[in-house]
């Protein structure tokens, strides 16, 4: 399990690299749309009085990784505890079965699920995350969305990570870029194309998200399975010396008995 675990963890970083530049240009375009002086009236973009809470929790849908699932499990419950005591219903969007399994055994209102996804999630299954917590947003069933994930920095070290994903905070444009940038003009209007942008720029985070966390499960799997290959093969060598004591002791008593014999008889 450990050279599996190893054996998926470049092609894990590899897609977690070659995401980073479809975000980037997205924002780009985002902060260039909302510069040509769009409205910024997108129901995603708005801020209104949060009563409801959707929280969406990407863990893993096997174990054997350590505290990779149950470290974000526990970032994600105190969060949940503190928006309840103040007074905020939550519905938590489940990505893992360690996440469906855990909050379902504890009595939390499971919005969705999603299972068979962690492993190696496809842009296909960010679409379906993304459309499902858009229309929830749309439709008021919750005001804002909060994601609780591990974000991937290293091989070594992976950070559970809490962000908020809805409503959007537009990029701000750097003073660099602004002094740098092209009067362009759009086709369509930059309102009809922020219409089409915004849905796609959370589909690619939430993309990005799933990405970096399958990353993180499979670095946490090795890690977790190289410390116990290294405890099973300390406990073969501990008991290897143990057997080796008492199959010596057996010896020196059945040799002891029998010299002991042999002079009784002489």
């Amino acid at each position: 399990m450990e050279l599996i675990a190893a054996s998926r963890i470049p092609r894990a970083q590899a897609r977690v690299l070659a995401s980073q530049p479809y975000t980037a240009k997205l924002i780009e375009v985002i902060e260039n749309v909302s510069g040509a002086g769009s409205s910024s009236s997108h129901a995603l973009l708005e801020r209104r009085e949060v009563k409801t809470v959707g929280v969406l929790i990407v863990t893993s849908d096997r174990g054997m990784a350590g505290a990779y699932a149950s470290s974000i499990i526990r970032l994600a419950e105190t969060r949940i505890v503190e928006l309840e005591k103040s007074g905020v219903d939550v519905a938590v969007y489940a990505v893992g079965k360690k996440a469906q399994a855990y909050f379902r055994y504890r009595g939390y209102r499971i919005a969705q699920a999603y299972l068979g996804v962690t492993d190696t999630p496809g842009y296909g299954d960010a679409r379906a995350i993304a459309n499902t917590a858009m229309a929830a947003y749309a439709e008021g069933r919750i005001d804002s969305l909060e994601t609780f994930y591990t974000q991937y920095q290293t091989a070594m070290r992976q950070v559970p990570t809490q962000t908020e994903m809805l409503p959007i905070t537009p990029p701000e444009s750097t003073g660099e870029r602004e002094a740098g940038s092209v009067s362009y003009e759009y086709e369509p209007s930059p309102e009809e194309i922020l219409d089409r942008l915004l849905p796609r720029y959370v589909e690619a985070n939430i993309f990005n998200i799933l990405l970096e966390a399958s990353a993180s499960e499979h670095s946490a799997r090795r890690r977790a399975m190289k410390a116990a290959t290294d405890n099973a093969d300390e406990l073969i060598r501990t008991l290897s010396i143990q057997a080796n004591r008492a199959r010596q002791a057996e010896i020196t008593t059945a040799i002891t008995e029998i010299v002991g014999g042999a002079e009784a008889l002489a």
